[in-house]
């Protein structure tokens, strides 16, 4: 089982806590409002870590 590097553990811990607070912004520069969904909360932290080219396991493929 591929596994997350702790730097981007703590990157999606980061969006956790921002979602939590109620300062999580959706879209390029937050124009979308409030994130109100805790799935999309944790999306937004796995692409936000992708994105700083930090240890992330492949999306599963689809039967």
């Amino acid at each position: 089982m591929a596994k997350y590097s702790k730097k981007a553990q703590n990157k999606i811990e980061e969006i956790m806590h921002e979602f939590k607070e109620g300062t999580l912004k959706s879209g390029r520069n937050g124009e979308n409002g409030k994130v109100t969904n805790r799935k999309q909360a944790i999306a937004i932290g796995i692409s936000e870590a992708k994105e700083a080219g930090l240890k992330v396991p492949a999306k599963k493929a689809a039967k």
